[in-house]
């Protein structure tokens, strides 16, 4: 179980710790404002902020995010 704080709520998710934060954003949590673009972390569709910092979601495994 990983815990995130998004939008400064706690969240618990049932995920592997390699799991891309995309996919728990969209298939865990239901989130689809996030978009799958290329996967490879290049075209910026999957940005979100992580610690005010912009981070390619597709490519940051969740364990790192909820660190």
């Amino acid at each position: 179980m990983i815990e995130l704080t998004i939008n400064g709520t706690s969240h618990q998710v049932d995920a592997e710790d390699d799991t891309p934060l995309l996919w728990v954003l969209r298939d865990s949590l239901g989130w689809t404002g996030t978009k799958y673009g290329c996967g490879i972390a290049q075209c910026g569709a999957c940005t979100v902020l992580v610690d005010g910092q912009a981070t390619r979601s597709c490519q940051l495994p969740v364990d790192a995010a909820g660190a």
